[in-house]
């Protein structure tokens, strides 16, 4: 199984080569692939260095699989190239997530989509990926009206330059900005560019990815998506509205028994979901589960990820795990 991860040497492309040697992914041979002032040098996966290629060098080698972090513009032209030398993409941009014709896939939810003639595969967002993994088991037992998210996301979401603001402002070192403002001992209420109504994209896509991935249109979503200065992962409030009444006691039951779950929700003696353990971990965690008592049907919860693992890059081999084991 020769293996192409293209955006090797970014924040996500380095975690996916961490994520697949740890979960010792059927690699026969390992094609790194990054920009032209990359070219040539060298990344170490299972104890051997492997020297990064460009983009026609990886397509000519003909690798089974791409894995793609490598941003949106790069994706839109290169991953139709693979596709068309009968390479499959796995592409964690948002280049091709709302295209009608690409699947968007979080495994443990709706990986049945996806067929042999899938050749560019989506991989959502980070925030909605945590929040369909415990929308789902609930939407299929109590129906789903409406999902009201305020998030807190890490500074990891946006890339090396903003940990290293960050970690700069700690040290009291002036530096280059990721963001408009400072991050430390601050929240920034703005992830993405805002849209003509308003929301931000990040907002968007979460309401967007979150209908297509669940497979329905009649789920109302509304976000605010804001970035907190923490490395460890999301966090998530969500408020969700049911058609049916639920015992939260079942609730809890279903969603520890939900694959890619773990409940952590047990407040006499505080323990509940936080970025400082979801760290370096491939699952999802919820906890503060708890009836809205404002409105009937109505639960409140708290989720937690961390988004360069489950968020993106461990999503990503999940997709490329499930493919092969199906041929």
């Amino acid at each position: 199984m020769r293996i192409a991860v293209v955006g090797a040497t970014g924040l996500v492309g380095t975690k996916m080569l961490q994520v697949l040697e740890q979960r010792n992914f059927p690699v026969t041979e390992l094609i790194p692939v990054a920009s032209e002032r990359s070219v040539g040098k060298q990344v170490d996966f299972k104890g051997k260095k492997y020297t990064i290629v460009g983009m026609q060098t990886a397509i000519d080698m003909k690798p089974e699989i791409a894995i793609f972090s490598a941003g949106g513009g790069t994706s839109l032209e290169w991953s139709p190239k693979f596709a068309e030398a009968g390479i499959t993409v796995i592409d964690n941009s948002s280049a091709w997530r709302m295209d009608p014709d690409k699947k968007l896939v979080v495994p443990e939810v709706n990986a049945h989509v996806l067929t042999a003639d899938d050749k560019i595969i989506a991989n959502p967002n980070c925030s909605t990926i945590q929040m369909v993994l415990v929308l789902k088991p609930l939407h299929e037992k109590y129906k789903i009206k409406r999902v009201v998210v305020s998030t807190y996301q890490s500074v990891t979401g946006t890339g090396v330059k903003a940990v290293d603001q960050m970690m700069n402002e700690r040290k009291g070192i002036s530096g280059e900005m990721a963001y408009k403002y400072p991050i430390d001992l601050n929240v920034i209420p703005q992830i993405d560019v805002f849209t003509e109504n308003g929301y931000t994209k990040e907002e968007m896509k979460m309401v967007n990815e979150t209908k297509k991935i669940m497979e329905d249109d009649s789920i109302r979503v509304t976000a605010t998506c804001v970035r907190i200065p923490t490395v460890g992962g999301h966090s998530e409030s969500v408020n969700i509205e049911f058609e049916n009444d639920f015992d939260l006691d079942e609730v809890k039951a279903l969603l520890a028994k939900s694959p890619g779950i773990v409940v952590e929700d047990d407040i006499d003696n505080f323990v509940y979901p936080m970025p400082l353990n979801a760290h370096d971990k491939d699952e999802t965690f919820v906890g503060r589960i708890r009836r809205d008592e404002t409105q009937a049907n109505t639960l409140n919860c708290w989720i937690v990820s961390d988004n360069l693992r489950k968020g993106a890059a461990t999503n990503a081999v999940q997709i490329a795990e499930y493919l092969t084991q199906k041929k």
